[in-house]
Formats: structure tokens, sequence, C-alpha cells
């Protein structure tokens, strides 16, 4: 059976929609470009968000005190070394809030990323209160000669956690940032964290209706990690009453029902977060790896003979909520 997106697989996957897109395996090479964020350099506040630890989810070759060029070098190696030779490369500007410089120095480094002959397109991860109108003018007139993606970090639809994980705005940001975006033409998606204090899964449950609604493109889902030496992890310790830690098994489930609800052209580019053991504070999933997450959930949805999107409803109108 084909579903919707046309494949067999029961949701739409970030790896189906490459494929078809570029006619193979893209791998993405993540670069550190050296930039900070509004709520670490005292623009919005200092410290960064609470459960924040970059390091955590850059590869080991991926630091700015090389080059663009250098890391996209030697994360071709990297990832060749481990996954073999992909149809091609994406440049994957990860660390931080890759859209929070002035406009020159920011097409000095995502030129430098494309002038690589391996590189077929750009993503950039950044923050909804760091889209300014020239930075999305410049990536509108670059998405007519390459493939570009915009991951903006939302993280919680909730106003009370965004103030209590520090994240310096609110969800009205995130809502127009990814509005704005739309409205340049560019494929914009965003990320959510599952387990943040004070939010249950009845919350995520019913945030899925406003996602719906927004213009998004792609979507990257995360259980919350909690990393050693973070703010996070102190409250934790402190209050873990208001954590929502989930096991695999209840994950699975979770993200089986979330699927269901979630509208079927969102591309959903990762399931669950994964990284290395060492930088965890705090865990109960016993180092299960990622793939064995995203089989799981495929399996549960077979099980339930379902697919994302089966009890999907039209959004509501977002001008009413």
């Amino acid at each position: 059976m084909d579903f919707p997106w046309g494949d067999t697989r029961r949701f739409n996957s970030g790896s189906r929609f490459m494929r078809q897109h570029f006619g193979g395996r893209m791998q993405r090479l993540a670069i550190d470009a050296g930039f900070t964020c509004p709520n670490r350099d005292g623009t919005r506040g200092t410290g960064g968000c609470t459960y924040c630890l970059n390091t955590a989810f850059n590869p080991s070759y991926c630091t700015p005190q090389k080059s663009i060029t250098q890391q996209i070098e030697d994360g071709i190696l990297f990832h060749q070394k481990r996954r073999g030779t992909p149809y091609g490369y994406l440049a994957y500007f990860q660390a931080f809030s890759n859209t929070y410089a002035p406009i020159e120095l920011l097409k000095s480094k995502h030129e430098e990323a494309l002038q690589h002959t391996a590189i077929q397109g750009i993503i950039i991860a950044t923050r909804p209160d760091c889209l300014y109108e020239a930075v999305l003018d410049y990536l509108e007139e670059l998405q007519q000669r390459t493939f570009v993606s915009l991951e903006i970090g939302m993280e919680s639809c909730r106003d009370a956690t965004l103030r209590r994980i520090r994240r310096g705005h609110n969800l009205t940001c995130a809502v127009e940032a990814i509005e704005r975006c739309a409205s340049h033409h560019l494929p914009v998606g965003t990320h959510l964290i599952f387990g943040l204090p004070g939010e249950t899964p009845e919350h995520w449950l019913d945030d899925i209706a406003l996602l719906n609604a927004l213009p998004l493109h792609h979507i990257k889902f995360h259980q919350l990690q909690i990393f050693k030496n973070t703010l996070i992890e102190k409250e934790f310790r402190e209050h873990p009453e208001e954590f929502h830690r989930f096991t695999p098994e209840q994950y699975v489930h979770f993200m089986a029902d979330y699927l269901e609800r979630l509208r079927p052209d969102i591309i959903v580019d990762r399931l669950a977060g994964e990284v290395p053991p060492k930088y965890l504070a705090v865990t109960n999933w016993h180092h299960l790896k990622y793939e064995d997450i995203v089989k799981q959930v495929e399996n549960e949805l077979e099980r339930r003979n379902s697919w994302q999107g089966k009890c999907f409803t039209p959004p509501y109108n977002l001008e009413e909520k």
C-alpha cells in the first residue's frame, strides 16, 4: 500500500523526501560556523537555554576553529568511514543560531560551503527571533540556485515553558517566523522537545492542532535528554516530579498516537534524539539506537493498521486561536 507521500513507509520520512528530491541518499555534514545566540550574548539573556549542550550534537570533526571548507572535507571522511559514500552532501549549519550575524558575514559562511564541489544544498538551523528581512530576502534569492531548507527551534508551544527554559522568545514569535519564511517560499521546519518541565503528553497531543495549522514543510522531534552540568539537570535533581520521563515503550506508543494526528504532508525528519551516552546526566533508554526507535514506531503503526495523518482533522484558523 502506498501512502499519500508516495511510498510504503507509515510516516512521511525525511529520508524519503531527500531521495525523491535528489535521486539518492543524501548525507548532512554538520558545520559549526562560530555563531552564537541572542540568549547567550546578552541581547536577550546569558547562558543560553537551560537544556542546551551543543557539543553533544556536534561530530568530532565539527569545530569553529576549522574553516567551513575543512569541516566539509573532514565531515566527508568521517561519514564515509561509517556509512559509505552517499549520493550527495548537504551543508548543515547546525550549531547555535545560523542567521544571527551581519548579513555579509552570513553570506560569506554559507557561500563558502556552497562553493565546495561535493555540496548540493544547504540546511540552516536557527531561532525564530533571528530571521531578519534581509536574511530572508537573501535565502529566497539563494534558493533560486541551490537547495535551501530552514529549521526553526520552537521547542515548545507553551509560553510558560519557553520562559522556564530561558528561550528568550514566545510562541507568537515562532509562529510569525514560520509564516514569514513560508511567505518567502522557503521550506521551513521546526524542532520540538517532548519532556520539558511542566508539560505532559496530553499537552503535546493538544498542540498538534496548532502545528497542523502552520505552513510547515518538515518537523523534528526529540525526547528531552538531560545533559550533564546544565541548568535543566539541576532543576531535574531538585524537582523530578515536574518532568515526564518516557520509557522507550511509552515513547513508541506516544509517537504512534502523535503521528496519527499529524498533517500527512509534513515531512518527519527525526522521531527522537540520540547523543553519545557520555553527555547524559540521566538515561532510562539503555543506549537504545535511533534506528531501533524508528523501527518500533513503524511496527506499532503497522500493528494498529495506521499511518501518519490517519486521524488528522483540518486545522483551525490561527487568528481565531
